[in-house]
């Protein structure tokens, strides 16, 4: 796996240096923001002529450097679980979402918030690829993501602990109104632009909230919606 571009990189280097297994960058290329850190963690680079480095990176963007990497490690569930029942983040279940750049926008919002994290089911969804991460910009180092074998199941699972469960969708409570979320540990679900929340989902979650649009009515982008929605989490706890 490959990790393509400044800010990808070098959150990595910061952040989990051991996991980068080479790390190539450009002749001529203005790289001395990667090379100081590169230096700072005492790793080694690989120089590759401009062709070489092109022939390598085809049409990715690679802002003349890449760097090979360990295959991405999940978070444990329960890890995630007991997180949330201290109440240090709240997780977020991705009900289809099989756009890789949703998926890679959620999780660099999410990084930028801080406190949240991410579960993934193995069926229906966008996993983690070069594409996710290179959109994530290095979000993924600071946003624990799990995967889970069905959704339903492990949402039940944290309900049983006494963890609420909301999720997005146009039926719930309007969620810039003061009080529309839970206290104490809870966790969120954000389904697909197209379809929402699958109904046997939605059909075990303690509570909806929409978010109110005043404007046409259409539909938010997924990663948008996900994003608005952990924001007024953020504030309103």
């Amino acid at each position: 796996m490959r990790l393509y571009g400044k800010n990808p990189v070098i959150e990595r280097i910061r952040s989990n240096p051991g996991s980068i297994k080479k790390l190539c960058l450009q002749k001529q290329a203005e790289l001395s923001d990667v090379v100081r850190e590169i230096k700072k963690a005492g790793l080694n680079f690989e120089s590759l002529e401009k062709k070489e480095f092109k022939e390598i990176c085809a049409d990715i963007h690679a802002q003349g450097v890449f760097a090979e990497v360990e295959e991405f490690l999940y978070t444990g569930f329960d890890a995630m679980v007991k997180e949330c029942l201290g109440e240090r983040t709240v997780p977020v279940f991705l009900d289809g979402i099989t756009d890789p750049q949703n998926l890679g926008s959620i999780i660099r919002t999410l990084a930028c918030l801080g406190g949240f994290s991410v579960v993934l089911p193995e069926h229906d969804s966008a996993d983690i690829t070069e594409t996710v991460l290179r959109v994530a910009n290095g979000g993924e180092n600071y946003t624990k993501i799990a995967k889970v074998t069905n959704i339903a199941t492990a949402i039940r699972s944290v309900k049983s602990l006494g963890i609420r469960v909301i999720g997005a969708d146009m039926s719930g409570k309007d969620l810039s109104v003061p009080g529309s979320l839970p206290k104490g540990a809870m966790a969120l679900v954000v389904g697909s632009e197209g379809k929402g929340i699958r109904p046997g989902v939605l059909s075990i979650l303690d509570g909806t909230i929409r978010i109110p649009m005043e404007g046409a009515e259409l539909s938010y982008n997924a990663a948008i919606a996900a994003a608005i929605l952990c924001y007024e989490v953020k504030k309103q706890r």
